[in-house]
């Protein structure tokens, strides 16, 4: 049987507070673009679970009405890595944003929607072109 890779499955958490929450990347692929928090699906876990989890553990907040947004196909061909990103959109709850994986994030902002710093990272542009807005859904 031939050895094939298999792509990432990816689950970014648009953290809406009237604006939505954006991190700088450091220390992996895509350093030094901005993202939504997010990180690997475990296996067996939700999607609600794993935004709620990895809100938590990269930005120190808690989220709430969490709900599937949007996918994207992310080809990253440069450092030859393939994931599928799955969107979800979340109320912001309660909590101050926190550099929580330093070696992750360089910082947290809030910046209006589809006003963000550049570069945005591959599955951010790619959430764009699919005209998608946290704010009408």
């Amino acid at each position: 049987m031939q050895n094939k890779k298999l792509p990432g499955v990816g689950v970014a958490v648009i953290i809406r507070k009237n604006n939505v929450l954006l991190g700088k990347r450091i220390g992996s692929h895509g350093e030094g673009t901005w993202q939504f928090p997010g990180g690997h699906l475990e296996f067996n876990e939700k999607l609600e679970d794993c935004a709620k989890r990895e809100a938590l553990e990269e930005t120190n907040l808690k989220v709430k009405e969490i709900k599937f947004a949007a996918i994207t196909n992310d080809l990253f061909k440069h450092e030859n890595k393939h994931y599928i990103t799955i969107f979800m959109v979340a109320d912001y709850n309660s909590g101050k944003e926190t550099i929580m994986e330093p070696k992750k994030c360089l910082e947290w902002k809030w910046f209006a929607w589809n006003k963000f710093p550049q570069p945005i990272f591959l599955p951010c542009q790619n959430l764009l072109k699919q005209n998608f807005n946290p704010f009408q859904t």
